[in-house]
């Protein structure tokens, strides 16, 4: 998964062509981690067709709060630089996240 920072989510994410999952998370938030080997796995069987990202929110706080990110966990799939779905809080199942994700491979 590529490690997003201040510096490249604009290029990663905002200019890149095609679907880009952004898992936004903390190191503070136990159901980030908890979901994290989740969207890894399904990395390894949706990656072809949509990139996988991640964010540590607390490296970029005003990036996030600029993505509307106000609670965590939040993945989020963009298009074409434009966020078109997101699964938030207690929402981010993994299942809800597979779901997501099918929607759009």
């Amino acid at each position: 998964m590529l490690e997003l920072n201040k510096d490249n989510f604009e290029e990663e994410v905002l200019k890149a062509e095609g679907y880009v999952l952004v898992d936004f998370w903390g190191p503070s938030c136990e159901p980030c981690k908890a979901l994290m080997p989740h969207v890894e796995a399904y990395e390894e069987k949706y990656g072809d067709k949509i990139k996988f990202t991640s964010l540590d929110v607390t490296k970029a706080r005003r990036l996030a709060i600029s993505q509307k990110v106000l609670g965590l966990p939040v993945i989020a799939i963009y298009k074409d630089g434009e966020k078109i779905d997101a699964v938030v809080a207690d929402e981010a199942t993994p299942a809800s996240v597979e779901e997501m994700i099918k929607k759009y491979y």
